[in-house]
């Protein structure tokens, strides 16, 4: 095809031909092979400058302490009378080795493919620019997310001019040369690239893409953005497999290295369902990376800023966000030394640096889904990392032989040595440590535990795993010690029947209080089954124990950040058919009402309630059950005794719930009819002008109007529960056990 033809044609045209070749196929890559080398330069991250020299100590004492000798710093117009030069000559001075990512302003950008004015001056710029810096830095990096016009504001045209430029500067030079950073998983775009840059004989050096897995939420899972969720397990394109094939791809066109030179989460993307976006952060940094490397088809991957209050490793306070994505354009800093805070992340980071980099992958340790066990050899010794996906545990005495787990040591996702031995793996990745002569196997079964849920993330807990004479269950407390003293009481084998004067509730299920040994004058709440309908028992029998529904229940709810009774632990039967030898135990929360005395007081005309107005406690009972629903759980038996109320000190209302076994998790915010399903029962005893009232503000806050077919589901619901009033399992007992005259 003819230089003349459109860039566009030819584009297409390399694409059409790669994909009638199966060059988009990739059978088998979701697994990662073993016996590659994890490069030395694999842990990198994005930097920028602050107008205060004294931030550039900062950043840099951070850098070393995490062991990260490798950065990327932005570079656009101007820069060399700015601050960003001062922070270059500093890195170099230091000799860290620098990626220096040349970016060409967006207006500017726009005129390249019909502006000579726009050439000339970005020639001028590159030249200047590497006759400064280009003998200096490791690599300089040209293009940038040039798959997002919006953001970059390269034609396709014009980001071939703009490329041709700087490769024929950069080769006069001899200086390596990256890209063209194309951002995200979009093949397409690699493979239309490369074929232009190589029919021109101006391929990189390295091939760069900034290998995003935000969008899969977590950074194991297959991309549901490819064919949506019910089909994504057909395709299996997780983070290995896409690395796999840029990498392929890369090869195919005669550039075989590959570099992710920025990724991240950002935090209020996680904020949408998880609230712990920080410690969620951490683990999503360290469980990329160790997947990136596994991979074997990256040669480094690194995080995106160093410094952000949105997605940085390190807080610099809150200032709004720059108009031009970070990811395009990473220009500088506006916080002050003051405002500066490492997260959790820079830890994760500096453990991973540590460890991984330079060592030998072993594979992937384990078959099953949800867990993963990754083993690395180092110079001096066995690295094996053990996570699970979100909320999930599995037992480690299910994943090791009990000797190899007295002689590993652990090390905790930021790197701490852990001074109790953990009993479960959890979605915050664990190092477990062993010599480099021994050999470790894990148990062919080793999956997570069926069905079992947690919190992982509980402020200062930790989940002790526990199997004893046929039980099992899980303790949550804050260290061994604690856990040796809640079992004393709460063992199932001592926990014993529920006595007369401590009993709340005696019905299908058994609800009583014990001591807790924790602290004088608490209380335990313990609920057992004790009664199980014939159909239940036939129903019940392919579902989690009663117990453990309870328990999985309030973990979901408080992982997404929806005040619930605190769990303590959980314990049930092995193989038990009656289906009652299980045990829920969480704490007992004092509560001054409940919802049910809250609806009723404003249907029988109340215009307060606790010393709050009525639309003021419909805001504040909306805001809870939006939260709720926003974060993906249809709670299912929202009835008005099940969510306890108390004052605040600032006069308004707290809510938080109980009885949490019937709960569904779904993977976002609920649909308008599932919320329904929810609000007609809270809204049961409530009068029909204060529905409407109580509808209208939580819709509003959904930015929808309540209509006239909303109220058909709470029409239909009131028929309901006057059916079973009157003719249900309940008037029949009251018929039944009526005095007789």
């Amino acid at each position: 095809m003819s230089e003349a033809t459109s860039p566009r044609l030819r584009f297409a045209s390399a694409l059409l031909g790669y994909l009638l070749r199966g060059g988009l196929r990739c059978p088998g890559g979701h697994r990662p092979p073993a016996g590659h080398v994890v490069a030395e330069a694999f842990a990198g991250v994005g930097v920028a400058a602050a107008a205060d020299p004294a931030v550039d100590d900062w950043l840099l004492a951070r850098l070393r302490e995490a062991g990260v000798r490798h950065v990327r710093l932005d570079f656009t117009y101007g820069d060399a009378e700015r601050p960003a030069a001062r922070l270059l000559e500093r890195l170099l001075g230091e000799a860290f080795h620098v990626t220096l990512h040349l970016v060409q302003p967006a207006e500017r950008a726009r005129k390249m493919e019909t502006s000579d004015e726009a050439r000339r001056e970005w020639l001028d710029f590159v030249a200047a620019t590497l006759d400064r810096f280009g003998t200096r830095v490791e690599i300089v990096e040209v293009g940038s997310t040039v798959n997002r016009k919006r953001w970059a504001g390269h034609t396709l045209a014009g980001f071939l001019a703009l490329w041709d430029i700087a490769w024929r500067e950069a080769r006069a030079r001899g200086v390596t040369l990256a890209g063209p950073s194309v951002t995200d998983f979009e093949p397409p775009w690699n493979v239309g690239l490369l074929a232009l840059l190589r029919e021109r004989g101006q391929l990189p050096d390295l091939h760069t893409d900034n290998l995003f897995s935000e969008r899969c939420t977590e950074p194991e899972r297959y991309d549901h953005k490819i064919l949506g969720h019910r089909l994504a397990p057909l395709h299996k394109f997780n983070l290995v497999k896409k690395a796999r094939l840029l990498a392929r791809i890369g090869a195919d066109f005669g550039v075989p290295r590959l570099f992710s030179p920025s990724a991240f989460w950002t935090l209020p993307r996680i904020e949408r369902l998880l609230p712990d976006s920080e410690e969620k952060q951490a683990d999503y940094l360290t469980r990329y990376l160790v997947l990136c490397a596994a991979s074997g088809a990256l040669e480094r991957a690194w995080w995106g800023p160093l410094v952000c209050h949105r997605e940085g490793l390190v807080d610099e306070g809150d200032f709004p966000y720059p108009a031009l994505e970070r990811i395009t354009h990473y220009a500088g800093l506006r916080g002050g030394l003051s405002d500066l805070r490492a997260r959790p992340a820079l830890r994760a980071l500096t453990a991973f640096a540590e460890l991984i980099p330079g060592s030998r992958y072993g594979g992937r340790l384990n078959a099953s889904e949800q867990l993963e066990v990754h083993a690395f050899q180092t110079g001096t010794g066995l690295v094996h990392v053990v996570w699970t996906t979100n909320g999930r545990a599995a037992a480690l005495q299910d994943i090791y032989a009990d000797e190899d787990l007295r002689t590993a040591l652990c090390r905790c996702r930021d790197g701490e040595i852990l001074r109790e031995r953990p009993t479960l793996a959890s979605e915050a990745p664990l190092y477990l440590l062993w010599p480099a002569a021994r050999t470790v196997v894990v148990k062919t079964t080793a999956a997570v535990l069926k069905d079992v849920a947690i919190h992982r993330h509980a402020p200062g807990k930790t989940h002790f795993y526990f199997r004893e004479d046929g039980w099992r269950g899980i303790v949550l407390a804050r260290d061994g010690a604690e856990a040796e003293r809640l079992l004393q009481r709460i063992h199932p084998q001592r926990i014993g029947a529920p006595p007369r004067e401590a009993t709340l509730r005696h019905a299908r299920n058994a609800i009583w209080t014990v001591d807790d040994p924790r602290a004088d004058g608490a209380k335990l709440v313990v609920k057992q089954p004790v009664r199980m309908h014939l159909h239940k028992k036939l129903l019940d029998r392919f579902k989690p124990s009663k117990g453990l529904r309870s328990w999985n229940g309030t973990s979901e709810l408080l992982r997404r950040g929806v005040a619930a009774a605190p769990p303590v632990a959980w314990f049930e039967k092995e193989g038990d058919r009656s289906l009652t030898q299980n045990f829920y135990v969480c704490e007992y929360v004092p509560a001054e009402f409940t919802a049910r005395e809250l609806v009723s007081a404003f249907a029988a005309g109340e215009k307060t309630f606790a010393g709050v107005d009525e639309e003021t406690a419909y805001r504040q009972l909306a805001a809870y059950l939006l939260t709720m629903h926003g974060r993906g759980i249809l709670f299912r038996d929202l009835s008005g005794g099940n969510i306890l109320i108390r004052r605040t000190d600032a006069g308004g209302l707290a809510f938080s719930l109980i009885d949490t076994g019937r709960i569904r998790v779904f993977r976002g915010p609920l649909p308008l009819r599932e919320r329904f399903a929810d609000l007609v029962r809270i809204c049961n005893k409530l009068h029909w002008a204060g529905r409407e009232k109580f509808l209208g503000i939580y819709l509003s806050a959904l930015r929808e109007k309540l209509r006239w077919w909303h109220r058909w589901p709470f029409v239909v619901y009131d028929l309901k529960v006057a059916a079973k009033r009157r003719v249900g399992r309940k008037a029949w007992k009251r018929l039944f056990s009526a005095p007789r005259q």
